[in-house]
């Protein structure tokens, strides 16, 4: 359980950098400060995905509370407004605590009162309730509840204005509220004794992370209404938000059967110590329907489901947590997808088609469905669904697709052109490219290899002989130019890129660790110890890999400011913790899973441990600032940052991998490390991967 005490609730600036998210499986969400004052433009109380995923608006942003006790009344709330926080509700807040979703306690003259917060699954509903917890009670306790509606995109902000329609449609137990045409209406469900139609606005609300982004920051909420409940004679207020029409006496049922899926998902976590549960529930949160398959969002708040997130996440998100299903779900949508040798990137907020601008998120794909097939076995759904996407993928890469991706006469993969982004180091700003990478990258190499080994591992598998040979070919030749081209004998490392004009770039960054952590490598033993001593050496932080070393005169060590400042440290120092994953796989495959390096990788992850009560509760930030203490920045709570932690965690860290040798229906159980050869760690498709060659070959 992650809790605060009243010494923590009280101290406002340490209060406000304590965020938590609730989420429902569609890509809506509920988020704000564990004070319930909202520092962000995407916090608020029912962020609903009116096109699931995205489209995602922020329909009601918070709730305005007054405890009433003997008539005398007292805000429980806090807002930001210019000059003054206003009110200070934070004062009476006695203690915060997830258990397992947000619960707030509020001591008052004796009388204590708690609210708490979930989202039901699969709806864009969210249920706040208020319950009185024993003790002495005054004469009477009522609570008075005031609505704040936006409905607006989550990336803009709602001004006053008169096209407003301020009008209440209230029954008995619920009010439908549709101030404009075209968003769905807001329903709340409640059990009020009164409910008092209003129409004020509330203005200039500032927003303390905007301003800070160098992003506009104020905003006026419009309040249609006031609730008035009756704690000590009616019990429980209950307030159900939704895009649909709720009961309110139906609080209770949703809160139990909410409980018992949160426990099952605890349950199912590989390792029973707190943080592989913490991270394991954490997971759960980024997989989100998309149609009838599914998707992971790549990070909250602001960031829909990219490609290249999805993949390089799904082995920690859905395999070492057990969800097969999913997995397959996820890859079987992505397939259908591909579109001229190209997975899909992003999909936009709007819902329209998917944009196809990454060379990595392609390659990525096969690394996924060969840890699918490493944990299921399940070689037909491959052989009837994948292997021919596969076959098509790796043509259009040798005659060549979007923006120059295509394979040369070296057999390594050339992208890139003037003006577009296709690495994950992917910041923009206008028609600046901040880490253009045009050519040949590191990572891309080695992502290339392993795909090519993969696709003539499958072919192997299904007596696809000449498929076989061809890709063990290409495999062969592109190891062979890759150990002549990117070896930096001087550094003891590999370059970062080969350019378009064969200058190689000397630049100390992260990506040479993939060519080392991914199952199929092209480097002899020495050189992949010498490439991950050296990213230990300049890169390694207790947060992650920086993106760039701090002795280069390119590197930002502070990641603030407007857009345009903090793309500049995107990838030029800044921190990411979802590295620390293959980092942590190169490390322990380079010292052979020793006693000695599993210790000292749970020393590194120290204070990642510390982190998941920092930032978004429970969550691993996107990204870390350069230099320390390096202070959490960007989105809250990052997909591939919570998978390849636990990824690493579980399978590098205890050794929890597939056995050797699959059924066909489905994965053996795991076993620790210490019952498994060290073989077992670097060879995990079994029967189906082919060892790599080494240069001399």
């Amino acid at each position: 359980m992650i809790q605060f005490d009243q010494s923590i609730c009280s101290d406002l600036d340490r209060a406000l950098r304590l965020e938590w998210l609730e989420t429902n499986g569609l890509g809506g969400y509920a988020s704000s400060t564990i004070l319930g004052l909202n520092t962000r433009r995407y916090h608020g109380l029912l962020v609903a995905a009116t096109k699931p995923p995205v489209g995602r608006m922020v329909l009601l942003s918070k709730l305005e509370e007054t405890l009433v006790i003997d008539g005398r009344p007292y805000d429980l709330s806090a807002n930001r407004y210019p000059g003054a926080v206003h009110p200070r509700g934070f004062r009476y807040m006695k203690r915060f605590r997830l258990d397992p979703f947000p619960i707030a306690a509020y001591e008052v003259d004796g009388v204590e009162i708690e609210k708490s917060v979930f989202m039901i699954q699969g709806e864009n509903s969210v249920v706040v309730q208020y319950d009185l917890k024993s003790g002495s009670t005054p004469h009477s306790v009522e609570l008075l509840i005031r609505p704040l509606i936006a409905f607006r995109d989550y990336h803009s902000l709602t001004h006053a204005n008169p096209s407003l329609n301020s009008s209440v449609d209230a029954k008995p137990g619920i009010a439908r509220i549709s101030p404009y045409p075209d968003p769905p209406p807001l329903y709340l469900a409640h059990n009020a004794e009164q409910l008092q139609t209003a129409g004020d606005w509330y203005r200039d609300f500032e927003y303390d992370a905007e301003r800070e982004r160098g992003l506009d920051f104020h905003e006026d909420l419009f309040n249609p209404g006031v609730l008035w409940f009756d704690l000590a004679a009616s019990g429980p207020a209950v307030v159900i938000a939704s895009t649909e029409p709720r009961e309110a006496a139906r609080a209770g049922e949703y809160r139990k059967k909410e409980i018992s899926r949160r426990s099952v998902l605890a349950a199912k976590s590989p390792i029973p110590d707190d943080f592989a549960r913490t991270l394991s529930a954490s997971a759960d949160q980024y997989i989100v329907s998309r149609g009838e398959l599914q998707t992971v969002i790549a990070g909250y708040h602001w960031f829909g489901d990219w490609g290249r997130d999805t993949m390089i996440a799904l082995p920690g998100l859905t395999l070492v947590t057990g969800k097969f299903e999913t997995a397959r779900n996820i890859l079987r949508e992505f397939a259908r997808l591909v579109n001229r040798g190209m997975l899909p990137n992003r999909f936009p907020d709007a819902g329209d088609s998917p944009e196809y601008n990454t060379v990595d998120a392609t390659l990525w794909f096969f690394e996924a469905t060969r840890a699918y097939l490493a944990y299921t076995g399940d070689l037909d759904f491959v052989r009837n669904e994948l292997y021919s996407v596969f076959v098509n993928i790796v043509s259009w890469h040798v005659r060549g697709t979007r923006y120059g991706i295509k394979v040369d006469a070296s057999g390594l993969l050339n992208s890139g052109e003037p003006g577009v982004q296709l690495t994950w180091m992917d910041a923009k700003v206008g028609d600046w490219v901040v880490t253009p990478r045009r050519g040949k990258p590191v990572e891309i190499q080695a992502l290339w290899y392993n795909a090519l080994r993969i696709t003539e591992s499958l072919a192997h598998a299904f007596d696809d002989a000449a498929a076989q040979n061809l890709y063990g070919t290409m495999a062969t030749l592109a190891q062979w130019s890759f150990s002549r081209l990117f070896w930096n004998e001087k550094a003891g490392c590999l370059y970062d890129l080969i350019d378009e004009s064969g200058t190689p770039d000397a630049s100390i960054r992260p990506n040479q660790i993939f060519a080392v952590s991914l199952p199929h490598t092209m480097l002899p033993d020495d050189k992949a110890r010498s490439v991950v001593a050296k990213v230990q050496e300049f890169l390694l932080t207790p947060f992650g890999l920086r993106s760039l070393a701090a002795g280069d005169p390119a590197y930002h060590g502070h990641y603030s400011g407007d857009q345009r400042s903090r793309d500049a440290a995107y990838h030029q120092g800044t921190v990411w913790g979802w590295l620390f994953g293959p980092f942590l796989t190169a490390y322990l495959k380079v010292h052979g899973s020793s006693p000695a390096a599993r210790d000292q990788a749970i020393e590194w992850l120290a204070r990642m441990r510390d982190h998941l009560s920092d930032a978004g509760l429970g969550h691993i930030s996107e990204i870390f600032e350069g230099d320390a203490p390096h202070r959490p920045v960007g989105c809250i709570a990052q997909a591939w940052s919570v998978a390849e932690v636990l990824r690493a965690y579980i399978e590098d860290i205890h050794g929890l991998r597939p056995k050797m040798g699959h059924s066909e229906k489905g994965v053996d159980k795991t076993q620790s490390a210490s019952k498994q050869s060290s073989r077992i760690a670097v060879e995990p498709m079994s029967t189906l991967t082919t060892k790599p060659l080494t240069p001399e070959t």
